[in-house]
């Protein structure tokens, strides 16, 4: 396992913070203190400052996944905390401080956590949070022997469990509504990532849940307050084979610019690209762009979408790194540890791994990759990464090349919608040629990105539209927008 991170902006100052997580030990397993996760405040000036005890967000536990969103709709970023025991909200208080408001608020859930995201899935504009969670862990079997030697079971020893949907109720509290919401899946899952976002383009959130040796789900938002899970009908259940898949993180993102949200999922076996062919299903395309040989020998475990060349379409970054520590005694054709990938999106439906040309440097390295989360750190103009590993350093990626084109980056601030403009789509257009994202709050495995939407524009300085569709389902449109700029989007009324 290994725990995830989030870029956010707690202080309100412009520049994007990082709330790093650790795993810890597991409770009973140590007589150490497990150590507490990481708030780093930007400094703006490419260096950060760690604030965890003036903030109060030491959590010292067996950390595992974190969100952040303006819950409350107060002006600040708040943080949401999945682990393997109880969870945790964290509300800010607007002077540098948060609260620890988690028995007031009722989403303490014991649940072995992984993955969460803030969502407004009955657009009321109150943010709502969705959990993942794992499955039934029993510590009184849990080594497995490979070959003499001990190493970790496979899920397929223990017993699924639900995940969780938490209703916003406006008066700081929630209600567990996931029965009544349709959520309670007679399959029991293993959820390791999740991605929420609209991928009918019904104006309502679905939920995406990638499970580990089980199907992954697709719970289509009926607009009613319920869900139905349409991953058989939609194709998108299991690979092209039919065959369940040990999934792991999960990512959406429209990468061939036909204005309907992707997926792309990363797994023990081969990655899998998911086409959304626009009707309710999803087609495999894994092999057909270029995305599978790559795989074959590497464990994946967050898979981002991101211009990182800033050319108009969406290349893919991917952290690997085995789960099994001792596989290289039982596979000789199999690291522990691994080399992250990025492929860049060729930009006729297929892609190029060109991690091999940045000779003697990050790519080049091996590291048990696990949590990614993107975003414009350093307010240049370009996508840089954060990567979580397992028992190793993070790393903190500044993009270099990016910036050599143009680009736009656009804040929302919703007034009849939530005020992070979570679930709102953007669209974009520059002589003819479109792009869509749509704000999203936790993605990937365990994490959460920039929430800042950055479009990459090529060589082109103008945009001929950008256009705002609100979860309130209010539309504003800006026209002949001028490039290389932070743009603030405040919803009309």
């Amino acid at each position: 396992m290994g725990a995830g991170a989030v870029f956010f902006d707690y202080d309100n100052d412009g520049n994007i913070d990082i709330y790093v997580v650790n795993t810890g030990y597991m409770p009973g397993t140590s007589k150490e203190k497990s150590p507490s996760n990481v708030l780093y405040r930007n400094n703006n000036d490419g260096t950060f400052t760690d604030v965890t005890k003036i903030a109060g967000v030491g959590h010292m536990g067996f950390g595992m996944g974190t969100a952040a969103a303006d819950y409350d709709n107060d002006g600040d970023q708040d943080l949401y905390l999945v682990n393997f025991g109880p969870n945790v909200l964290y509300s800010n208080n607007n002077d540098g401080t948060f609260s620890d408001v988690t028995d007031q608020a009722g989403v303490g859930n014991s649940l072995w956590g992984i993955s969460c995201a803030f969502l407004d899935f009955d657009n009321d504009r109150d943010l709502d949070i969705t959990v993942i969670n794992y499955l039934e862990y029993d510590f009184s079997d849990v080594p497995s022997v490979y070959d003499g030697l001990i190493g970790y079971s496979t899920p397929r020893l223990f017993k699924g469990t639900t995940d969780i949907l938490y209703r916003n109720n406006n008066d700081g509290t929630f209600t567990d509504i996931t029965g009544e919401a349709g959520l309670s899946n007679p399959v029991e899952g293993k959820g390791m990532g999740g991605i929420v976002a609209d991928f009918d383009n019904d104006s309502f959130p679905d939920i995406y849940i990638t499970n580990d040796t089980c199907r992954d789900f697709l719970y289509h938002n009926n607009g009613n307050g319920t869900f139905t899970d349409v991953a058989l009908l939609a194709g998108a259940a299991y690979d092209e084979n039919g065959m369940a898949k040990s999934s792991m993180g999960v990512d959406c993102g429209d990468y061939n610019n036909d204005g309907w949200l992707d997926l792309f999922i990363v797994c023990t076996e081969i990655n899998t690209l998911y086409q959304n062919n626009g009707d309710g299903t999803f087609t495999d395309e894994t092999v057909a762009a270029g995305l599978g040989e790559p795989t074959h020998l590497l464990v994946g475990f967050s898979p981002s979408f991101l211009d990182y060349d800033n050319d108009g379409d969406l290349d893919i970054f991917v952290a690997n790194g085995h789960f099994q520590d001792i596989i290289e005694s039982l596979e000789a054709t199999k690291t522990y540890a691994q080399s992250d990938q990025l492929y860049r999106n060729n930009g006729n439906g297929t892609f190029t791994d060109i991690s091999s040309l940045f000779p003697d440097s990050y790519f080049s390295e091996r590291y048990v990759g696990r949590a990614t989360v993107t975003g414009d750190y350093d307010n240049d103009g370009d996508v840089d990464i954060f990567v979580v590993n397992s028992n190793q350093e993070a790393i903190l990626l500044r993009n270099e090349e990016g910036n050599n084109n143009n680009w736009i980056q656009i804040k929302l601030i919703g007034k009849q919608s939530n005020r992070d403009g979570i679930q709102a789509r953007v669209q974009i257009s520059c002589d003819g040629v479109k792009q869509m994202k749509e704000v999203k709050s936790g993605s990937c495995y365990a994490s959460g990105s920039d929430k800042r939407l950055l479009f990459g524009l090529g060589k082109k300085d103008r945009i001929d539209f950008v256009q705002v569709n609100w979860p309130s389902k209010i539309i504003q449109t800006l026209e002949n927008v001028m490039a290389n700029q932070f743009l603030i989007i405040t919803e009309s009324k």
